[in-house]
């Protein structure tokens, strides 16, 4: 049995070695950056209004000039223009150039026009004010996303305005969630008084999906000869393999000696920890397989804790650490890091974790009710409130 520390230690020392691709910008989302994005020129690309308004010489207003002559009119989308008097101004569109000798913009709202004149009545005026200088945020070729970035709205934003029709990107390994037990029954039937319907798969098959993941289901019996011979077609045809069940010490727990036989080469096997004891990971090549205890909080669990920041880190980018506080004292027994059911709120800004610890880990009608796990380290029994502890969430 290895800790929660050993399995982590071991799990990021053996990662999958993605492939890249080139994706076309209107399915990137959710996909990982795999080249360097560098700016295609400055940013903004020119001195830019950010307001509308009149551009002038701030020397003229600082001589008490207050009124204007409007010379003409610069839009959004057009070149250039050019102020010809110092005692003149130019009309200014938000998004538009700076005209060729102004350096100041005042927004209509601080000015009065007639008969093409502008009399300012602002309290006060900044030079420089309410422009976005050239190569503010960003310097022709300077490196705007590295590798290893999760592609969001806000970077298709930014691959858009740089002409990024298709990115390197890395390419996510092949899952398939195989779940084990002659106890269950698929969605669709109607389980007779010893059986329960699968949930782990789609469970399994939902948390991949947020990552952007595609997944096949595949149900296997609790039958050796079976289990030997479709895990061995599916390290042929898959990268990663999600088993769910089959691996306590239980009788019909075939899936341990079954992967072995077949040259996984096991990593670990059982992990000092609640709920999720039983987990068995392996490699075959730069093949994985990860498999999970059967009941449902364990898996959940252990999919979170585990797998995703393992795939996420595989495909090049970190996952999100936080720590959440305690609302009230909690007390565990055992040594073994415990894993806390924990509803969470944002009061004052600090996360929160309130334990709803449900009734063990085939409880997952408990699992609507909480938003993560709070995990207690096993050198400890006794927890107080306010103490903040290391946080595996599942919700946004």
């Amino acid at each position: 049995m290895v800790s929660v520390q050993e399995a982590t230690s071991i799990i990021l020392s053996n990662l999958f070695q993605p492939k890249t691709r080139k994706a076309n910008l209107n399915e990137c989302l959710g996909k990982i950056l795999a080249e360097p994005i560098l700016a295609d020129r400055d940013f903004p690309p020119f001195d830019r209004a950010t307001m509308d308004g009149i551009a002038l010489a701030f020397d003229s207003y600082q001589e008490d000039q207050t009124n204007f002559r409007i010379e003409s009119i610069q839009a959004a989308g057009e070149l250039r223009k050019k102020l010809n008097s110092n005692s003149g101004c130019i009309e200014v569109m938000t998004g538009a150039m700076l005209p060729e000798g102004t350096d100041t913009i005042i927004p209509y709202e601080q000015v009065e026009i007639r008969n093409e004149h502008a009399t300012i009545n602002a309290k006060q005026v900044i030079k420089g004010q309410n422009i976005h200088l050239q190569g503010s945020d960003a310097k022709e070729n300077q490196t705007l996303l590295e590798p290893g970035t999760q592609i969001t709205p806000a970077e298709i934003a930014l691959l858009a305005s740089i002409g990024k029709t298709s990115v390197l990107v890395f390419s996510a390994p092949k899952f398939v969630i195989i779940s084990t037990g002659n106890e269950l029954v698929d969605i669709d039937q109607i389980p007779l008084p010893y059986q329960i319907r699968k949930s782990n798969s789609y469970a399994l098959q939902a948390a991949l999906a947020e990552l952007g993941i595609d997944s096949a289901l595949l149900h296997l019996a609790d039958d050796q000869d079976q289990l030997k011979t479709e895990i061995k077609q599916a390290l042929l045809d898959f990268d990663i393999l999600l088993l769910s069940g089959g691996v306590s010490k239980g009788k019909f727990d075939f899936v341990p000696s079954v992967l072995e036989s077949l040259g996984v080469h096991k990593l670990f096997q059982q992990v000092s920890q609640k709920p999720g004891k039983p987990m068995w990971v392996g490699s075959f090549g730069n093949k994985f397989v990860f498999a999970l205890p059967g009941n449902p909080v364990s898996t959940f669990l252990c999919f979170h804790r585990y797998v995703k920041p393992w795939l996420l880190q595989s495909l090049g980018t970190k996952p999100n650490t936080s720590k959440a506080i305690l609302s009230k004292d909690f007390s565990f027994k055992g040594d073994l890091t415990y894993f806390l059911q924990v509803k969470l709120a944002n009061v004052d800004g600090r996360l929160i974790a309130n334990p709803i610890v449900g009734g063990g880990s085939g409880d997952f009608v408990n699992l609507k009710e909480v938003d993560g796990f709070l995990e207690l380290p096993r050198d400890k029994s006794e927890f107080k409130i306010g103490e903040a502890y290391p946080l595996v969430s599942f919700r946004a």
